[in-house]
C-alpha cells in the first residue's frame, strides 16, 4: 500500500526534512550563507543538535512510510515527527533570537521555515491514516 496518498505526503516531508538542508539556508551572516551541514563545523552543541534533528525527522518520517500495516502507529509515529519538528523550530527561532553578533546577520533564510511546512504534511499524513483507520473500522462493523 505504497501507493496511498499519505505515502506522498510522508516521502515529500522526507525529501524536504532531509534533502531542502542542503540547498536552502537558514542564514546570512555578511560573510557566508549558513546551511544545516555547516553548523556541525560550529562549536556550539546547541548548533550541532540542529542538523541533526533534521536529519532525524527525515529518517524517521521515511521509515513511517513502511508502517503502513499498523496504522495505529503509523499515526503515531506521525506524531513524533510532527514533535520533533516542532522542537526544531523552536530551536532554530532561539538561535536566530540569540545569536552573537546579530548585527552580522543581515536576514533570515527560508530554511528556518522547513520544520513548518514538513509538519503541516505530517497533519495531512495523518488525516488521511485516521480516514483509512476509520474506513477499516466501519468495514468491520458491517461483519
Amino acid at each position: 500500500m505504497i501507493q496511498r496518498i499519505q505515502s506522498i505526503y510522508l516521502l515529500v516531508a522526507t525529501a524536504v526534512s532531509g534533502g531542502l538542508i542542503f540547498v536552502l539556508d537558514l542564514w546570512n551572516n555578511l560573510k557566508e550563507e549558513v546551511y544545516a551541514m555547516d553548523l556541525f563545523s560550529r562549536d556550539a552543541v546547541l548548533l550541532k543538535i540542529i542538523p541533526i534533528l533534521f536529519l532525524l525527522s527525515a529518517v524517521v518520517s521515511f521509515l513511517d512510510i513502511f508502517l503502513f500495516k499498523n496504522r495505529k502507529l503509523q499515526f503515531v509515529v506521525g506524531r513524533l515527527v510532527i514533535l520533533i519538528n516542532l522542537f526544531l523550530l523552536g530551536l532554530l527561532i532561539y538561535v536566530s533570537l540569540t545569536l552573537p553578533g546579530e548585527i552580522s546577520i543581515s536576514e533570515k533564510g527560508i530554511g528556518m521555515f522547513l520544520p513548518i511546512l514538513v509538519v503541516l504534511l505530517i497533519v495531512l499524513a495523518n488525516k488521511a491514516i485516521k480516514k483509512d483507520e476509520d474506513l477499516v473500522k466501519s468495514v468491520d462493523r458491517l461483519r
